[in-house]
């Protein structure tokens, strides 16, 4: 008698495991392309742009002369927020300005800073300004930092904002510009 040979099940499970990757690779040259962005949660453009279109007749009625800022800002319930980076407002600020830098903004940050939503809030940036120096060097107009600040303040649910209107000389005291002395070496 002749000992029967051993059957191996390796064929078998080679053959489907090949198969099982034939499908993926198959599953991966039919799929669309990713996108960077798949969660439109994270990133939603479309709502930024849907948002400042939605407020932009109302932030027209929101621009004030400084005039109107000054008067406003006497009042102890009203801030002002500078949302410039740390460096340049500790170059120079209007005086009483808070800085919360407009990369910090989040719910968190502006209830701990502002508090009340319908506290008046006043803004400026350095397109305010016709100096065109440190630290007010002017931006490309349609990118100057009102605008994305007025666009978050209100998407946050902070309602009441005035934002300064025109340009100003860091030189006029009516400005009320507040600078840290600057030293030069001999």
């Amino acid at each position: 008698m002749k000992p029967e040979p051993v059957r191996s099940d390796l064929p078998i499970v080679a053959i489907i495991a090949l198969l099982g990757l034939i499908v993926i690779l198959l599953g991966a040259l039919i799929a669309p392309p990713a996108r960077a962005q798949t969660n439109p949660g994270f990133v939603d453009y479309p709502g930024f742009m849907e948002l400042g279109t939605e407020i932009a007749a109302y932030r027209e009625t929101r621009l004030i002369d400084i005039d109107t800022f000054n008067a406003m800002k006497a009042d102890p319930d009203t801030i002002i927020i500078d949302a410039r980076n740390a460096r340049n407002y500790a170059l120079g600020h209007i005086d009483g300005a808070v800085n919360l830098n407009f990369s910090d903004f989040s719910a968190g940050m502006l209830s701990e800073v502002i508090g009340a939503k319908n506290r008046r809030i006043l803004i400026y940036c350095n397109n305010n300004f016709s100096d065109n120096i440190a630290p007010v060097v002017l931006k490309s107009a349609p990118l100057a930092l009102n605008v994305p600040t007025f666009i978050n303040l209100y998407g946050y649910g902070y309602e009441n904002i005035y934002e300064l209107s025109g340009a100003y000389s860091l030189e006029d005291p009516s400005i009320d510009w507040v600078a840290q002395p600057t030293y030069q070496e001999n």
